[in-house]
């Protein structure tokens, strides 16, 4: 056997983009993994990660082929590996952590099923399968495992849908793990504690892991191997301390440089807080969901407990804390998305009545959302300029003509091209779709733009473009935002004011300073010691 469980030689893949038209997404990468190890491959949206982990598993699109080298698993070439030889080796020596899971999960199947028919598909029982399947869904930190086994992927929250597909791949306990971006949308704790079972698993059973990441602390943390893609291209690659101490490349180096870090200075201008207007204030807010059980009565979960804080004109309040901590409800509640039990909320020191559909739209076109997926949040049927323009045409501003020149100027705000306009959302860059999101919301011209995690799927450099296109906004047109994250580097680089939620709660409230260099609740402390924070870095 091998030490080497993944090899590739000079591995070239291409697609057919038309008769004429070929592009070559990866050009002659060669990288081997050691039994028991990590390699992490970094690098910006469009490089080539994703396309490198789909060869490997055999699942590149129609238009797509290796049309040059090598891919061994344990010294056996497998790119030439039918259908039906490489299912019966998917799950069972090659485990997937595929970033989307809302693409990834059947709608139709309950949570539990989808963990078990990975399983039962090798051989076990379903009695072993569904006790396997609790084990894991335990392992990855969802709560109540007996009931959440059987519902399905709609009543989970984005990051617990990640825990499942992470729970997924590692089900078998594979020989090859590949995990593309798997933590990008969990907390700092659920995401040190993923990781720690995969490294784990590693050394136990000697899995190889080839972990794709935009998060250079994080592969800095983990992996003992980096491999730095640009264009297609490994233009650097080796062991982690030698790649992030004495970086080669100019693209590795401008890497790091983006990367953020709780060492950062705060990107923010100084607000005076005690003496900036209130644009909305926020009191004892409560909010309860009915939890169904199959094995007992319906549970109510207390999802808001005595919320309160205020966001000051053109400052940035954020919220953060774990999945399930309340955060994104609060946000719901503010956009009129989810109906409170209880609590009381002010806008411009008026409380806020959207009783009726018009009262409700004065309000939304003051207060505009930014969704963490802009593929998800934009019509796939609209073209850029129709996505921008669709809030200005619900709310009647401007005619056709103004509404056209109003799309070219926000597209300006945002800087994109113009040329872009009658693009669909599919033909742009993920950092591209969330620069349309924030040209819409922008169209309104509001008072206040709530941010849901809308940095946490991009790469560092585009990260970093997004930043500082939100605080040039900032600056010009004198914006409130809520930034909502789980990431507590960009929290700090970018927050006025921080409010640290747990179970409903809001536990300690802080500027950053405060907050980061001398944290007073346990829970505080505890999410900055689950940060990636690597000394190398």
């Amino acid at each position: 056997m091998s030490e080497l469980t993944l090899e590739l030689k000079n591995l070239t893949i291409a697609y057919t983009l038309s008769q004429q038209e070929v592009f070559t997404a990866v050009k002659n990468a060669s990288l081997s993994i050691p039994r028991g190890t990590t390699l992490a491959l970094v690098g910006e949206s469009g490089s080539g990660k994703s396309t490198l982990a789909a060869a490997v598993n055999l699942l590149l699109p129609d238009n797509g082929a290796t049309t040059g080298g090598e891919i061994l698993l344990e010294g056996n070439p497998i790119q030439d590996l039918t259908q039906p030889q490489m299912r019966s080796m998917r799950g069972a020596q090659i485990g997937l952590v595929p970033q989307d899971p809302m693409s990834n999960l059947n709608p139709m199947m309950t949570i539990g099923n989808q963990i078990a028919e990975s399983l039962t598909s090798h051989g076990q029982t379903q009695e072993q399968a569904k006790d396997r399947a609790l084990e894991l869904l335990e392992m990855v930190g969802i709560p109540d495992p007996l009931d959440r086994y059987n519902q399905y992927p709609h009543e989970f929250s984005g990051g617990m849908r990640q825990r499942v597909l992470i729970a997924m791949g590692m089900a078998c306990k594979p020989k090859l793990l590949i995990a593309d971006e798997p933590t990008s949308a969990l907390d700092v704790t659920v995401q040190r504690k993923v990781l720690d079972q995969l490294e784990q698993m590693a050394q136990e059973m000697g899995t190889a892991v080839l972990l794709i990441t935009h998060d250079i602390a994080l592969a800095a943390e983990r992996a003992d191997q980096i491999a730095v893609m640009y264009k297609g291209e490994l233009v650097e690659i080796g062991p982690s301390s030698q790649v992030l101490n004495s970086p080669q490349h100019e693209y590795t180096k401008r890497l790091l440089a983006a990367a953020p870090s709780l060492n950062d200075a705060s990107l923010v201008q100084p607000k005076n807080l005690a003496t900036a207007e209130t644009i909305i204030s926020v009191k004892n807010l409560y909010k309860t969901y009915s939890l169904r059980s199959k094995r007992g009565p319906t549970k109510n979960i207390q999802a808001l407990k005595n919320v309160g804080f205020e966001i000051k004109r053109g400052t940035t309040v954020s919220l953060v804390g774990e999945s399930g901590s309340g955060k994104s409800t609060a946000a719901n509640v503010l956009l009129g998305l989810e109906k409170p039990n209880s609590g009381e909320i002010s806008f411009q020191s008026r409380p806020l009545d959207i009783s009726s559909q018009r009262k409700s739209m004065d309000f939304r076109r003051e207060v505009q959302p930014v969704f963490q997926n802009p593929f998800a949040s934009l019509d796939p049927r609209f073209t850029v300029s129709e996505s921008i323009i669709e809030p200005l045409r619900v709310h009647k501003k401007g005619n056709s003509k103004e509404q056209v020149i109003r799309a070219a100027e926000l597209m300006d705000a945002v800087s994109l091209s113009q040329g872009l306009l009658t693009r669909l959302p599919h033909e742009l860059s993920g950092g591209q779709r969330q620069r349309v999101a924030i040209a819409r919301a922008l169209a309104l011209s509001p008072s206040v733009i709530i941010l849901d995690e809308a940095v946490s799927a991009l790469d560092v450099i585009v990260q970093k473009q997004i930043l500082d296109l939100l605080l040039e906004l900032q600056a010009e047109l004198d914006l409130s935002y809520l930034f909502i994250s789980h990431d507590l580097a960009v929290v700090r680089m970018i927050s006025h004011y921080v409010h640290v939620m747990n179970d409903g709660e809001i536990v300690e409230s802080g500027t950053p300073a405060e907050l980061f260099e001398n944290p007073q609740t346990d829970y505080t402390k505890q999410l900055l010691s689950a940060i990636p924070n690597p000394k190398r870095l």
